[in-house]
């Protein structure tokens, strides 16, 4: 394990490029018809992943502040001409979202053995190249390397959804493609302007640049956005709004994502689920609040009335879904519009709680997800009028199903109620009107989800397409219970989450607000005390009433 010590050894890399060469391995040295073979190297690619990533928990330093903060690095000079270098590094933060992207990755192939019978060569290696710019995005600290990754993730997913999704897969895949590319351009405009301000500056909006050496490192940009003019950092804040809003998707940005997510085969929906709306809330920690702190501050509370419209409004339209998958695709909506509440109430607890979400929703849903992919292999329907009474016919998946849907909901011990308290935290220390349309919030998920339960699980078993379901099967449980285990860890045992992800926080929270712990260690006013008379005289019955 001494490759993880060691600078010359490019771990990052690897783990980035390994589903890569995986896939390319498969479309050169495979037959199509070999459907066994490219299932197999599939899974072990995906394997050796995320085995790879675990150490760098292993050997990360959670303590790591200043040239510490950022590890693993690997640098050099890509293409000098233009200031772009190949820079890899990872924070606490990156940390947790590989982890999650190569565990859900793996479970992703392994669940789509029988989901999936046809173009399943095909299949494999779109589902590795989306890994590798999963990966590669949460790894990329030059602006121009990390633009190449977001926009690779596209293509493999436009695909898996307009080839093996549902009906109208082609209207979703094409919805999903033009919603976030659009983003994208806007989000790229304004990584242009940083860079011209960062040298020669921007001519035709008679704004001076720094004189600095061209650069696309992310870095050197958070070191000079408290330089950049307010307005332009207004400016400069809502293209990078529109790309990652876009993708979180927060409200009214998130119409592609209910269509993406019905559509998509299981294994999409898990991904998109676990992993793809986590690159929006990423995006806006890493880049928009370090970078451009004024137009952060700017513009908090359009931000936050967005997040908590789209966690009433998500929560209500998930009340009225009759499609299981379509409204646990609502149910992301109000979700993320916690992660986004906890982010920008810029402090500390808040960004802890919006960080810790991210990965609990990651799990909660992409299990739903897989929980409601396994019924559609057995029925070929998810109405929810479909079911009811299958906790008899199928008791382990009704236990587990249970589990994630109280994960999900915030059930105190498992790993959805440590992130939303926390949140509440952030939010109610700026603002009580916050804190309780979010906990409106918690109460509409559930009703929903409750619900859901009592009418897909309870209830006499009368359907008789219901009444010979077969419960879950080996390879179901080996899916589905490492993320049950991670609900538990994460809800009992929260603080080495919190501990990874202190030292990154802290960092966004003095970008944003360099004296928010200046002044929390501030002494109190003092208070003049008067001194009381030697002895006091009690008063009369009728002026302590009158005191009354």
């Amino acid at each position: 394990m001494g490759i993880y010590n060691n600078p010359s050894v490019p771990i990052l890399s690897i783990i980035t490029f390994i589903p890569l060469i995986g896939a390319l391995f498969i479309v050169f040295f495979v037959r199509k018809e070999n459907a066994t073979a490219i299932k197999a190297i599939a899974t072990i690619v995906a394997a050796i992943d995320f085995v790879l990533s675990i150490p760098l928990w292993i050997y990360f330093d959670p303590k790591g502040t200043g040239a510490r903060l950022f590890q693993f690095k690997e640098s050099f000079d890509w293409i000098p001409a233009i200031g772009v270098k190949y820079t890899f590094a990872i924070d606490g933060i990156a940390l947790l979202l590989i982890l999650l992207t190569t565990m859900t990755g793996l479970i992703a192939i392994y669940s789509s053995f029988s989901a999936i019978t046809q173009r399943q060569k095909e299949y494999y290696v779109l589902l590795l190249l989306l890994q590798t710019g999963m990966i590669g995005t949460f790894c990329a600290l030059d602006f121009f390397l990390f633009y190449v990754f977001w926009e690779v993730m596209l293509v493999p997913m436009y695909f898996l959804i307009g080839i093996w999704g549902g009906e109208r897969r082609l209207y979703a895949a094409i919805k999903f493609f033009i919603y976030t590319l659009s983003g994208s351009v806007l989000m790229l405009l304004s990584i242009l302007a940083l860079y011209f301000f960062n040298s020669d500056g921007i001519p035709f909006l008679n704004i001076k640049g720094l004189g600095h050496t061209p650069t696309f490192d992310v870095l050197q940009y958070h070191n000079i956005g408290h330089l950049i003019p307010p307005t332009l950092q207004f400016w400069l804040f809502l293209g990078f709004f529109f790309g990652f809003a876009i993708k979180v998707p927060m409200f009214p940005f998130h119409t592609w994502l209910p269509d993406a997510h019905t559509e998509a085969p299981t294994a999409g929906s898990v991904i998109l689920a676990a992993v793809l709306l986590k690159m929006g809330a990423y995006g806006f920690i890493r880049f928009a609040l370090p970078i451009l702190p004024d137009g952060t501050r700017q513009l908090i509370i359009p931000v936050v009335v967005l997040s908590i419209i789209g966690i009433v409004y998500g929560a209500l339209v998930t009340l009225v879904q009759k499609d299981m998958k379509k409204l646990i695709a609502y149910s992301s909506v109000s979700h993320l519009g916690f992660v986004m509440l906890g982010m920008f109430a810029l402090n500390p607890m808040g960004l802890r709680g919006s960080v810790l979400q991210m990965i609990n929703h990651g799990i909660s849903t992409g299990a739903l997800f897989l929980l409601v992919g396994i019924i559609y292999e057995r029925r070929h329907t998810r109405m929810i009028a479909e079911y009811g009474g299958l906790a008899k016919q199928m008791p382990m998946y009704a236990t587990l199903f249970l589990i994630t849907a109280l994960s999900s909901l915030g059930l105190p011990g498992l790993n959805g109620f440590i992130g939303e308290f926390t949140i509440l935290l952030g939010a109610a220390n700026r603002s009580m009107v916050w804190a309780g349309f979010a906990a409106l919030g918690i109460v509409l998920g559930a009703a929903y989800l409750l619900w859901l339960y009592q009418r897909v699980f309870w209830g006499p078993l009368d359907n008789p397409k219901n009444q010979n379901l077969l419960d879950l099967n080996r390879r179901e449980l080996l899916t589905i219970l490492p993320l049950i285990a991670c609900m538990v860890w994460i809800g009992i045992a929260p603080g080495i989450f919190f501990d990874t992800i202190k030292e990154p926080v802290d960092y966004v929270v003095l970008k944003v607000d360099p004296q928010y712990y200046a002044r929390l260690a501030a002494p109190a006013p003092e208070v003049v005390a008067t001194k009381a008379p030697a002895a006091v005289k009690p008063a009369p019955a009728e002026r302590i009433a009158e005191v009354r």
